[in-house]
């Protein structure tokens, strides 16, 4: 068969293979769908979009999420286990009792049973939440709710009291607003633990008093700020170990009995380091790793082939091997070589000596968690940071040489450890390696099968890494702060995703910050639109109004037509929230929504949140200007004017906001003018369309012996006028002077047309036979309120508004209008004119307004 020139199909030959190198056949590959994730917080729908910018309008009816429901027992165990740091990988570390505790167990124990809150005060290292989880476990089946275990590093009071909320109550993309939130959170019974706890105060205050049915346990250090006096909360101090606990607990760490040198190098360091447990872990560490090196492999391992196949020699093995050459057995193959104890100035601070005798997959890890400045990313990622398959394991090394501590649901560095690296250049090319690490978590996190879950889980060191990036300096700073930008970009929408708004909004003002630095426009855009939904969230409309304008005005320069209308629709939120449209109370129908936004639920507008839950930064540009105490209008165009308000004559007395024509005309001067020039310019226009259609013709014959009642009867009629037939309809020209209103069109002898006869001449209509169409009255006005004499002073007419392309002299002097920039008097609303009638002038020259029967000169304005 010819490859070039195949056969046809009934020969046997497939085409689909063809097909498919051609192209043909085979659908395109689609690119992966932006996740779109919708929320419901309060009354409002949230739809985290990552393309244009998120989405927030009122909840439709019919959408509203369930009630919240409270968790099984089950379900608040899988919770804990999701929230616990994970199991680190590699060898164990050895099982340490709580040595020395006993009284403070107790006492914390007896708080909590009481119902009371206490807070457990001890420095970085003292074994605080090695305690707490004794005490939890203590009191597992204390409260309806159980126990929850909460991390308050890097935390606000309204994050824990979100993160207590979703531990105990069952309620899946939703986070209620505060005042929701804290009507849900009077239910809850539990045990509440916080450990690393960051603030006091009045800040402790408003958590204590958030759950008043839970009893918290908190844990801080001594530079933590206190509680208010009078606090409900009873304070525990955690002291160091004493000189026998701290030789017992190293003892049990080395894994041996201590010799006599070891005893009196640990007794030195006890007094060094106040008897702190992590020291003595530390040491512990520090002797196993000379025991290691004090036993020679046997001599087929000379060169370390063991050791380079399967990694280091097990700890255990080792301190065994040395127990029994201590113990005086004799091993031909174990060989005791002399390694002096560290000093103590090496055991005070014994970081940088440990990671020297740890692997290298180790001691990479330990650098990027330099350059994040102590946090450690999870050990799925350590493979794939460090580029080693087995890295993972480097977490349990750390683990076991007490270099790391657990934190919420991770890992960071140990209390001072992070400062003792730092002496010895683990930072060295720490920019780099935070670059390194934002790469990957921008591609991590953007990828499908990452759930939002995961992403918050991974919220510290994913900031850490953004954070570390903006101030960059040196060639690669603009490298740097794009890939933060990118990071930022495909963070931010997993955080929202995963009800972390704390980190969603660090990260979106870090974005920011690096979007403006790089003058990428329209990502500094989008995070401006970003930060205004989640300020409407949060119940901070002024925040919300200065955000979305900022980002509306940057979207209208880069014509972003899709991101300017979402942050139009979030902004017309924020004015229906904010009670600008219900400043003053309307007398007619309902008020409809503003610029096309539906209408919240309920009977009236949503009022705005009692207090908007606080940020965690400040806004990089700058505070906002603070909320005036006059609500803020909804219109910012008009912003020196309150709202228009149309109401039946009478209600001004009902509202004490506008009493007279100033309060209520004139009450908004800019919008009002805008009002009355419409509407003259309306009146105007509908009388010249009246006069037109009554001075023109149907085209049908007429009959002339039809006489109605602002007219003659026709000199061919019959006279009389009562024929019987019905008149003409209103708007309907009369029949009989059809042709009389043709004759009257023609200039008269003086010079001027039929628009410039004096009113005098059309009030009587018995003075001539056959009045002209212009000289009677429409019947479209209607009838005049009132009868008032003829005006006795002589009529002027109105001087023409465009010039007319061919002036002519008219028999009276005009008279301009004279116009007055005092308001008008108070006078009753109803008028007492007729509106002016217009009609055209058959010479080409001005439009000529005649007056109505009233004091007010024909051509003569209303005052504006």
């Amino acid at each position: 068969m010819d490859p070039i020139n195949p056969g046809s199909e009934e020969y046997g030959h497939d085409t689909e293979g063809e097909e498919a190198r051609q192209g043909r056949g085979v659908p395109a590959q689609t690119p992966a769908r932006a996740r779109v994730v919708k929320l419901v917080s309060g009354e409002l729908l949230l739809t985290v979009n990552p393309v244009d910018g998120s989405e927030i309008e009122p909840c439709p009816p019919g959408q509203e999420p369930p009630a919240p429901r409270p968790r099984t027992p089950e379900e608040r165990a899988e919770a804990a286990r999701a929230t616990a740091p994970p199991v680190p990988s590699g060898p164990a570390a050895p099982a340490l009792p709580l040595l020395e505790r006993q009284e403070e167990r107790e006492r914390l124990g007896g708080i909590l049973t009481r119902g009371r809150c206490a807070r457990l005060i001890g420095s970085p290292g003292s074994g605080r939440t090695a305690l707490l989880d004794a005490v939890a476990a203590d009191c597992a089946d204390l409260a309806p709710d159980g126990v929850v275990r909460l991390s308050g590093h890097h935390r606000t009071p309204t994050e824990l009291l979100h993160e207590l909320f979703t531990a105990v109550r069952y309620a899946p993309d939703q986070r209620p607003d505060r005042t929701g939130l804290l009507d849900r959170l009077r239910d809850i019974g539990a045990v509440v633990v916080v450990d690393d706890l960051e603030f006091g105060g009045a800040s402790l205050d408003e958590l204590l008093a958030a759950a008043p049915e839970c009893a918290f346990l908190l844990a801080a250090g001594p530079e933590t700020p206190a509680p208010s006096a009078d606090a409900p909360v009873e304070e525990v101090l955690l002291a160091g170990l004493g000189r026998g606990a701290a030789l017992e607990l190293l003892a049990l760490a080395v894994g041996r009995p201590l010799t006599e040198d070891e005893t009196n190098w640990a007794g030195d360091l006890w007094f060094e380091s106040e008897g702190l447990p992590l020291r003595f872990v530390q040491a512990g560490a520090l002797l196993r790793q000379r025991d290691r090196l004090r036993v020679t492999p046997a001599e087929f391992d000379a060169f370390g082939a063991l050791e380079e196949a399967f990694g280091p020699t097990d700890p255990a093995v080792a301190a065994a091997a040395a127990a029994a050459a201590f113990d005086g057995v004799e091993d031909p193959d174990v060989e005791l070589r002399e390694i002096p104890l560290p000093s103590l100035g090496e055991g005070a601070a014994p970081a940088a000596l440990l990671a020297s005798r740890l692997s290298r997959s180790a001691q990479t890890a330990l650098r990027f968690a330099v350059a994040l400045g102590g946090e450690v990313p999870h050990q799925a990622h350590l493979p794939a940071l460090v580029g080693d398959t087995h890295a993972d394991a480097a977490l349990g090394e750390l683990m076991a040489c007490g270099l790391l501590s657990p934190v919420g649901p991770r890992y960071r560095l140990a209390a001072g450890v992070l400062t003792q690296l730092l002496a010895h250049g683990y930072d060295h090319e720490a920019a780099d390696r935070a670059h390194t690490v934002a790469q990957h978590y921008a591609w991590w996190t953007a990828h499908p099968s990452v759930t939002p879950d995961r992403a918050a889980a991974e919220a510290d060191a994913l900031l850490a890494a953004l954070t570390a990036l903006i101030p960059g300096t040196g060639d690669t700073a603009a490298e740097h702060r794009a890939t933060a930008v990118l990071l930022a970009r495909a963070a931010a929408p997993a955080l929202a995703a995963g009800l972390h708004w704390g980190a969603w909004e660090r990260a979106l003002r870090a974005g920011q910050e690096a979007a403006r630095l790089t003058g990428e426009v329209a990502e500094e855009a989008y995070f401006h639109h970003e930060l205004g939904v989640l300020a409407i969230c949060a119940g901070n409309l002024e925040r919300a109004r200065a955000e979305l304008e900022a980002s509306i005005g940057m979207r209208g320069v880069l014509a972003d037509k899709r991101g300017t209308v979402a942050g139009r629709r979030a902004l017309a939120l924020v004015a229906d929230l904010s009670g600008a449209h219900a400043a003053a109370p309307r007398t007619e129908g309902p008020a409809s929504p503003p610029l096309g936004t539906p209408a919240l639920r309920g009977p009236a507008a949503r009022p705005a949140l009692p207090r908007p839950e606080p940020v965690t930064a400040p806004l990089p540009g700058g505070p906002v200007r603070p909320a005036a105490s006059a609500p803020v209008p909804a219109f910012p165009g008009f912003a020196d004017a309150g709202p228009t308000l149309v109401a039946r004559p009478g209600t001004a007395e009902k509202d004490p906001r506008r009493t007279g024509l100033k309060g209520g005309i004139l009450g908004g001067a800019r919008r009002n003018l805008v009002a009355v020039g419409a509407g003259a310019l309306l009146v105007a226009v509908l009388g010249t369309v009246v006069t037109l259609g009554a001075t023109s013709g149907n085209g049908e014959t007429p009959a002339t012996d039809r006489v109605t009642s602002d007219s003659t009867a026709d000199e061919s009629g019959t006279g009389d006028g009562l024929d019987g037939e019905e008149p003409p309809a209103e708007g309907e020209a009369d029949p009989g002077e059809t042709g009389k209103a043709t004759r009257s069109d023609s200039p008269s002898p003086s010079g001027s047309g039929s628009g410039s006869a004096s009113p005098s001449t059309s009030t009587d209509p018995s003075t001539s036979g056959s009045p002209s169409p212009s000289d009677t009255p429409s019947e479209t006005t209607g009838p005049p309120t009132e009868t008032t004499p003829p005006p006795t002073r002589p009529t002027t007419t109105r001087p023409p508004t465009t010039a007319p392309s061919s002036p002519k002299p008219s028999s009276t002097t005009p008279k301009p209008p004279t116009t007055s920039s005092s308001p008008p008097p108070t006078t009753p609303a109803t008028p007492t004119t007729e509106p002016p009638t217009t009609t055209p002038p058959s010479d080409g020259g001005a439009t000529t307004t005649l007056g109505a029967s009233s004091g007010t000169p024909a051509g003569s304005e209303p005052p504006a």
